[in-house]
Formats: structure tokens, sequence, C-alpha cells
């Protein structure tokens, strides 16, 4: 089994080696084969430098992907979702507000589940962004059915194949969970840790925390609305039938 772990960055220079110095002993300590990939979203500070000399330091663990410009987490994201080569992928913030030696145990459960995502239960944020935070998730439970604590969570674990089935557009990573559902996955939430961020600024604030969210979360209620799981198979062929069927592995994965 191989481990892509996919980080997006942008403006983050002071967090990149931080973060890796974290990160590598954890996923050596897996003893799993692993890539790295750090998607800089047209940064104008030197992440860019940073992530290319921690490529040269580890060139067979890390990979840089670079956008043009600056185009936003879920196409950064997007990007990385594309270029992984494993068969488990994690994504994770690089701000260091979610601890990497969460992970070994997100991924063990995914022996039973697709998806594995957190919850982070003790926030270290201030009070005004937790409350946010609060609002935004109970909107989104009413509006999309779902029961999650923490949608909002940086940090998930999923098996390749949910990865695959994502159509994303700009605003969607807020609704992965939704949209891993909708195509059939199990997902569970675990508790992670969370902390303060101690360097950069955060790239979040009302009116993309809230009212952006808010407007995406109609963009995902009608695709709720008008999505279907087609289920088929071709008769007739020689050999095993084709299976034609969208949004579930043969094995039925789906709940």
């Amino acid at each position: 089994m191989m481990i892509s772990v996919v980080i997006p960055l942008y403006n983050e220079e002071e967090n990149v080696q931080p973060l890796l110095d974290e990160l590598l002993p954890v996923l050596d300590g897996m003893k799993l084969a692993h890539e790295v990939i750090l998607v800089d979203d047209g940064s104008v500070d030197a992440t860019g430098a940073r992530i290319a000399a921690a490529r040269a330091a580890h060139p067979d663990r890390i990979r840089h992907i670079a956008l043009e410009r600056n185009t936003g987490q879920t196409a950064a994201l997007d990007a990385g979702f594309r270029a992984v080569r494993g068969d488990v992928v994690v994504m994770m913030d690089g701000d260091l507000q979610v601890d990497p030696r969460d992970i070994p145990r997100m991924v063990e459960h995914l022996q039973g589940w697709d998806m594995v995502h957190g919850w982070r239960w003790q926030r270290r944020d201030t009070f005004f962004k937790r409350i946010q935070t609060r609002i935004a998730n109970r909107v989104r439970n009413v509006l999309t059915g779902s029961d999650v604590h923490d949608t909002g969570c940086p940090l998930k674990v999923m098996r390749r194949e949910v990865v695959e089935r994502f159509r994303l557009f700009t605003g969607l990573h807020r609704f992965l969970i939704t949209l891993a559902r909708m195509e059939g996955f199990r997902t569970l939430e675990v508790k992670v840790a969370h902390r303060p961020r101690l360097m950069g600024t955060s790239k979040y604030g009302l009116l993309n925390r809230v009212f952006r969210a808010f407007r995406d979360l109609f963009a995902v209620r009608w695709m709720m609305a008008r999505h279907y799981r087609l289920e088929a198979r071709e008769l007739g062929v020689e050999g095993a039938p084709k299976d034609l069927r969208k949004g579930v592995e043969s094995e039925g994965r789906a709940g």
C-alpha cells in the first residue's frame, strides 16, 4: 500500500519546513511507501522556493506542483488529487493546526470505511472563529441531511477511488464528505487534535468562511437533488458481465 499526502499551500513560507519536520517522521514510522505532494497555489512569498528546497533534499518523497496563479483551495486540492499515485490519499492544510500524528490511526480505520474525516473537538481558535464554524456546521448539516460535527476539518483520509469520483468546482472542498456520500461511499468521523496557528496568517475571514460557503451550499443542494447513481451491467457478452455502475466499486462498499 502507498500513501499520498496532498497539502495545498498559499503564502506559508514559514510553515513549509516545520510541517515536513513533523510529517516525514510520522510517515517513516508507518513503514509504507509514501509521497508528499505540496501544491503551491500561486504564492507571492517564498513558499515556492521553500518547497523546491525541500524537494531537492527529498526528491524521492516530495513532489512540487505549482499553480500558475492563485486559484483557490479547491483548485489546489484538485491539482494534487489528479497527481496522486497512492492507494490511500491524505489531505491536510499546511498551517500546522492539525497534528500529523493522527494520520496512522485514521489510515487504520480505512479497513472498514472509504473516508475517515477529523473532528477538531477541542478547537484552539478564537471565540469568534469557533462561533462562525459552529453556525456553518449546523447550517450545512440541516441543508445536506448530515450529522457531521466538523465538516471543515482539513484532515481527511480516503481511498483513492473516492478521490477519483470527485468532480470539483470552486468552493466544494468544504463539502467533500457530502460529495463522497453522494457517490455511495461510507464515511467515519474521528476526533483529532487541533492546535493554534503560530506562524503565517489565516486565509479565511467572515466573507469566505460564512457567506461564500453559504452560497456554495446551495450549489451542493442542487447537485444532491439531481444526482443519480447508475447501476447497470452489460449482458450477453463473453466472460464476466461488464460493470457499468457509477459511484460504487464492484465490491459494494457503499452503504
